[in-house]
């Protein structure tokens, strides 16, 4: 299941142990990550972004999920440090970005106080056992909730809003007099234009999510893989 998980620590060494065996445990194949940031939040309660991995080609996290969710988080984010200086995500604040719901912001923002350090990351998991268990050993708390496709649910109701617009004023049409239906005429093609204009921007979604669902599927084959080989390789060793 695609799941935007954050793990929260009480100090910076914790946090970068913790994003440390997140990879290990995508390498044993437990996991898949897409990306991955740690962030810290400040004593004024902005969060900055201490590292990140995979970020589109703009050189930001606009535009992700986890991005979104960091700005949600903080507000007016602050700069990157060390080698990734001048990384800003800026004013993020789309709950439709994040994919997740209000209610989860809210309850990472409780655990996220000033001074903690949270790994955050958008990951693929088949069960929970293995983050929760190796995040525990490390101090961690671990809140994680299912990404899902907001702005598609919300396409899909305006979308049926305005064929239920769409069926009265045709059902007016048929009993209108001649100036009146050129009215409405001109109504019905208005409305007709923007189903079709959303019905195209949700096929265009749909493929997105068909893409990103293509990448993770050939990410988990590449874990399944490299596990496998280091089994073999494992049995080849002499235990002398």
């Amino acid at each position: 299941m695609e799941r935007m998980l954050v793990v929260v620590f009480d100090d910076e060494v914790k946090a970068y142990e913790g994003k440390s065996a997140l990879r290990q445990l995508e390498i044993e194949g437990s996991i898949t990550i897409s990306r991955a940031a740690v962030v810290a939040t400040h004593a004024d309660g902005t969060t900055g972004v201490k590292q990140y991995d995979d970020v589109n080609p703009s050189g930001s996290l606009v535009g992700t999920s986890v991005g979104a969710l960091i700005g949600l988080l903080g507000g007016p984010v602050g700069v990157a440090v060390g080698a990734v200086s001048g990384l800003t995500l800026g004013a993020l604040s789309d709950v439709g970005d994040a994919r997740v719901g209000e209610d989860y912001v809210e309850e990472v923002s409780r655990s996220l106080t000033p001074g903690k350090v949270a790994v955050v990351a958008e990951i693929e998991e088949g069960w929970t056992t293995p983050v929760d268990t190796r995040m525990a050993a490390l101090g961690g708390t671990v809140l994680r909730r299912a990404l899902w496709e907001l702005r598609d649910q919300l396409r899909k109701d305006e979308i049926d809003a305005l064929k239920a617009d769409l069926a009265q004023l045709k059902a007016e049409f048929v009993s209108a007099n001649e100036k009146r239906r050129t009215k409405l005429r001109s109504r019905i093609d208005q409305l007709q234009a923007r189903i079709d204009q959303q019905k195209k921007r949700a096929q265009e979604s749909l493929q997105a999510f068909q893409a990103r669902a293509a990448e993770k599927r050939e990410l988990f084959k590449k874990n399944a893989s490299a596990v496998g080989q280091a089994l073999k390789e494992l049995v080849k060793t002499p235990t002398t």
